[in-house]
C-alpha cells in the first residue's frame, strides 16, 4: 500500500508539475523566433497567405515569425518536420486539404498522422476551385454539363495538375455524386493543364481563382460554377456547383494552422486569438477576399472536428476514383 501511495503521489505531483510548466511557458510566450513551416516550395499560393500573416503575428507577438518552405512529397516532408519538433509553441505549420485530409488515403505510407501528430490552432480560410470549360463545349451550366456527360460517358475530358491533386479529386467527386464518367488527363502542374484547356486540347478544368480569372474575363474559358458550398465574396454572381445542378457538392482548398501535438493549450489559445485578430484586420482580410479566399477563423476544437470529417469524406472519393500514390 505504501508503494502504491507513493506512486500515486508521484503521478499527482508529476501532473501538477506539467501543468505548472505549461502555464509558465505560456506566461512568457513568446520569448524567441517562431518558425512558420509551409510544406510547399517557395512561390506557391500558400506563400501569399503565410507571409502577410507572419508579418501580422510578428507585430502582435513582439517576436519574429519566420516563414520556412519545406516542400516535397506532396507536403509530407514539411509535415513530418513539424510532427517531430518539440511542442513548445515555437513551430507552427500552414497545411491545406491535401496534407490534412487527402494524403492519408492517397499514400500507402505517410510519415505523419494528421490527427494524432498535431494540435489544431485554427481553420484559417477556404478557397474554391472554379469549374471552367473551353468555349467550344456546348454547355452553359453545371446541369447541362452533367446531362452531356451522361449522354457521352467517357467522352468528356478534364485536366488536372496531377494524380491526387485537388482539381483531380474535385472532378472525381463530381463523377461520383452525379453518376457520370469524365476522362482524367493529368499534367505535371496546374500551368500546363490550363494551357491545354485554353487551347481546346482538354475540355474541362477545376482551376484556382487566381489562375483562371483573367481567362474567364477574356472569354477564353467559360466558368460554370464554384466548388465550395458558399459563393466566395469575390464571386457573388457565380453560382456554386451545389446550387446549379449538383446539390450537396462541396470541394475546395482549406487552410489550417497547427502546432506539434502536446503544445500547451495556453499557447494554442494565444496563437488562436492572435490569428483571429489578424483575420479581422482590414488589410489582411481584403488581401484574402480579393484573392478569392474567404477568411474563417475557427476554434482549435472546430478545426480538429473538421479534419476528422474531411478525412472520412475524401477517403470515399479516393476509393471510388481508384487513386493511389506509392
Amino acid at each position: 500500500m505504501r508503494i502504491l501511495f507513493l506512486a500515486l503521489l508521484g503521478a499527482l505531483f508529476g501532473a501538477a508539475g506539467a501543468a505548472a510548466w505549461a502555464q509558465g511557458a505560456a506566461a512568457g510566450y513568446p520569448s524567441k523566433t517562431i518558425r512558420f513551416v509551409l510544406p510547399y516550395p517557395p512561390g506557391g499560393g500558400t506563400d501569399t497567405i503565410a507571409r502577410p500573416l507572419a508579418q501580422r503575428l510578428t507585430e502582435a507577438l513582439g517576436q519574429q515569425v519566420v516563414v520556412e518552405n519545406r516542400g516535397g512529397a506532396g507536403g509530407a516532408i514539411g509535415m513530418e518536420v513539424v510532427a517531430r519538433t518539440a511542442p513548445d509553441g515555437y513551430t507552427i505549420v500552414l497545411a491545406v486539404t491535401a496534407q490534412l485530409a487527402v494524403n492519408v488515403s492517397l499514400y500507402k505510407r505517410l510519415p505523419y498522422d494528421p490527427v494524432r501528430d498535431y494540435a489544431p490552432i485554427t481553420l484559417l480560410a477556404t478557397g474554391p476551385y472554379l469549374l471552367v470549360v473551353h468555349p467550344s463545349l456546348p454547355v452553359k451550366s453545371v446541369k447541362e454539363l452533367i446531362a452531356l456527360a451522361r449522354a457521352r460517358p467517357g467522352d468528356l475530358t478534364y485536366a488536372s495538375s496531377g494524380n491526387g491533386s485537388g482539381g483531380h479529386l474535385a472532378a472525381a467527386l463530381m463523377n461520383s455524386m452525379a453518376g457520370i464518367k469524365m476522362l482524367h488527363v493529368p499534367y505535371k502542374g496546374g500551368g500546363p493543364a490550363l494551357v491545354d484547356v485554353l487551347a481546346g486540347q482538354v475540355q474541362i478544368l477545376f482551376a484556382t481563382y487566381a489562375a483562371s480569372r483573367g481567362h474567364i474575363q477574356s472569354g477564353r474559358v467559360r466558368a460554370l460554377g464554384v466548388s465550395t458550398a458558399k459563393r466566395p465574396a469575390a464571386l457573388p454572381d457565380l453560382p456554386t456547383i451545389a446550387e446549379s445542378g449538383l446539390p450537396g457538392y462541396d470541394s475546395g482548398v482549406w487552410y489550417g494552422i497547427l502546432a506539434p501535438a502536446g503544445t500547451p493549450r495556453e499557447i494554442v489559445a494565444k496563437l488562436n486569438g492572435e490569428m483571429i485578430r489578424a483575420l479581422n484586420h482590414p488589410e489582411f482580410r481584403n488581401l484574402l477576399v480579393n484573392g478569392g479566399i474567404d477568411p474563417i477563423g475557427s476554434t482549435p476544437e472546430e478545426l480538429g472536428r473538421y479534419i476528422k470529417s474531411e478525412i472520412a469524406k475524401w477517403a470515399k472519393v479516393v476509393k471510388d476514383a481508384g487513386v493511389r500514390i506509392d
